[in-house]
């Protein structure tokens, strides 16, 4: 009975999708790959002539032209044969309360987005994107399951759906450029270490997942994953930004290279604002993900909560999460705090996403590695 059931099981992983499943997301990290090469060239030497306005725009006293007179460049007036440079000012704010800088050029559409180097990196992007999306599907074909059974499946879906939601925001005409680069860097990473370190045949699943919530609870994990990885990135870039903009404030020019990646950037006070929002947007749907693991855990295991080290770290990120927000709604924290709270909160997800999968034994233990 125990050989008729492995013969059953064997039947039902079809061998040739899962190599071609394993081809196609080795085939997609190529083309990240070129994709990485193609987003260094825009942001290195993309319109370099358009680069560093925002520097050019500051005086010494910490003022800056307005947005019409950077467009505009400098009025040219004549003045008995002399060329007088006028540069109209105004005094800056900021959301993080000292000052609030221009975008970078590199940070919207326009002439920006015409750079022939943009137009490869995202064109790539897409492509990379398909192939490994049809990688994920191949793999879930080959065992008709959903293809996030254990931690290999779940990080080459993370990884699609991660990419998915920036070419969604682009499609949406959001000024998301900025994203490309630090994320084509963290995926080719991310499955470096799923194909190698992570990697698990396909297989059919424990019977503790033989659920429906499967599909519910782990796809909106996933899902949950990619924003807040999406609101780390730019609070990441936030502080590197605040910090360029600082220099500039106190009338220090930052080199040549730092200002030509900083510039291809938004203004802090934008970064700041869109990590806000991308986590207090997804910040629900991670509560829901709770109640749905909770009641799958009802079912699987007869108990709601038993303070398994993934139910605890998954509490943990809420609680993280939650006191974020909390901060930055009633005590009205912006900037460099604010922006030290969210990526712990980001910690927290990550150790749950690898840490207790891979160093902690508990119920979750079935990730496969």
């Amino acid at each position: 009975m125990n050989l008729a059931a492995a013969a059953t099981a064997a039947a039902a992983t079809n061998e040739s999708l899962a190599q071609t499943s394993n081809v196609l997301i080795y085939s997609s990290m190529a083309v990240y790959m070129l994709a990485f090469f193609a987003h260094i060239a825009e942001w290195l030497f993309g319109s370099r002539s358009k680069v560093a306005r925002t520097a050019a725009a500051l005086t010494a006293d910490g003022t800056q032209t307005t947005a019409a007179a950077d467009q505009a460049k400098i009025k040219v007036e004549q003045k008995g044969g002399t060329a007088v440079l006028e540069r109209p000012k105004i005094i800056t704010r900021s959301a993080s309360g000292t000052r609030d800088l221009p975008d970078g050029p590199g940070a919207h559409g326009g002439d920006e987005q015409g750079d022939l180097y943009g137009r490869i990196a995202v064109s790539l992007t897409v492509l990379a994107w398909a192939v490994e999306a049809a990688g994920v599907v191949t793999r879930a074909l080959s065992v008709q399951r959903a293809p996030w059974g254990n931690m290999y499946e779940f990080n080459i879906t993370f990884t699609t759906v991660a990419v998915g939601l920036y070419l969604a925001l682009l499609t949406l005409k959001k000024n998301v450029r900025w994203i490309g680069l630090p994320l084509v860097t963290t995926v080719l990473l991310d499955l470096g270490l799923a194909v190698t370190v992570l990697y698990t045949a396909s297989d059919q699943l424990v019977p503790a997942l033989h659920s429906y919530w499967l599909w519910i609870h782990v796809s909106t994990a996933i899902f949950c994953g990619a924003v807040f990885y999406v609101g780390a990135v730019s609070t990441l870039l936030y502080l590197f930004r605040e910090r360029y903009e600082t220099k500039l404030i106190q009338g220090v020019r930052p080199g040549t290279f730092a200002t030509s990646v900083m510039e291809r950037l938004p203004a802090s006070a934008t970064l700041d604002k869109f990590a806000y929002r991308v986590n207090a947007a997804v910040f629900p749907l991670w509560t829901f993900t709770i109640i749905a693991g909770a009641i799958w855990a009802g079912d699987a295991w007869g108990r709601y909560w038993g303070w398994d080290p993934k139910e605890v770290w998954s509490f943990i990120t809420w609680v993280a999460y939650a006191a974020y927000l909390h901060a930055r709604a009633t005590a009205g924290w912006k900037g460099r705090k604010a922006a030290y709270l969210a990526l712990i909160a980001f910690g927290c997800w990550l150790f749950n996403y690898y840490g207790v999968n891979i160093f902690v034994t508990g119920k979750h233990s079935y990730a496969g590695v």
